[in-house]
């Protein structure tokens, strides 16, 4: 049985990696912000725990909840979107929401959580997107988005050279049938989960600091 650390599960993505590893007999922990999301975890049997990656202070206490604690998988799945083009400047609002959920709380939560997944030789990832690929990108559609996402694959390999024990990656789950995904997305929520688990179980020590794609390729242009 795994110990597994989901950050950022009350819905989405998020949930669906609790109910897939619950479902396989793993133990899970997981995060979410309001008493509504701790119900949803604890239903699925997982150790709710209450935690906004927004604040600081809330992600302060993520070591000291945890000491002793070893984890074969920690994932940061928190997220959020902004769908705003270059010919429109993002408001300081949006820029701080968007950087402080997908950015400075990974960058929190890494000194915090990696010490733990280096102690099992685990894996940790951090869910991107295929969005984040400066070599390809298309357009400049959700701008802001893509900046945040770029910086978190740098975040990630940046960090891989302090935890050699540990194997760190970016994850692209494809276009999910999420809030943010939107309904006419191609891929369901489970599919995503399901291809994201089997890419995570395959990482090797080569793949470390990479983009890997849901279906298991590994990403060539970032």
């Amino acid at each position: 049985m795994a110990t597994v650390l989901v950050i950022g599960a009350s819905r989405g993505i998020g949930l669906e990696f609790v109910r897939q590893y619950r479902e396989a007999g793993d133990r899970v922990i997981a995060t979410a912000r309001d008493d509504e999301g701790l119900e949803r975890l604890r239903a699925l049997g997982a150790e709710p725990l209450r935690l906004d990656v927004a604040q600081p202070a809330s992600v302060s206490a993520l070591s000291w909840q945890h000491d002793g604690e070893t984890l074969d998988v920690a994932l940061y799945v928190a997220g959020v979107i902004d769908r705003g083009s270059a010919t429109t400047p993002p408001t300081q609002q949006a820029f701080d929401q968007l950087m402080h959920t997908n950015v400075l709380g990974l960058m929190q939560v890494i000194p915090q959580v990696l010490p733990m997944v280096e102690e099992a030789g685990g894996v940790f990832g951090a869910l991107s997107s295929s969005m984040s690929q400066i070599g390809s990108v298309p357009g400049s559609d959700s701008w802001l988005y893509r900046v945040s996402k770029a910086a978190l694959n740098m975040a990630v390999s940046c960090a891989r050279f302090d935890y050699p024990k540990a194997r760190l990656v970016a994850l692209d789950p494809g276009w999910v049938q999420t809030d943010m995904g939107g309904s006419g997305a191609r891929l369901s929520v489970e599919a995503s989960v399901r291809g994201l688990r089997a890419v995570l179980a395959s990482v090797t020590v080569e793949d470390n600091g990479r983009l890997l794609h849901h279906d298991g390729q590994r990403a060539e242009h970032w």
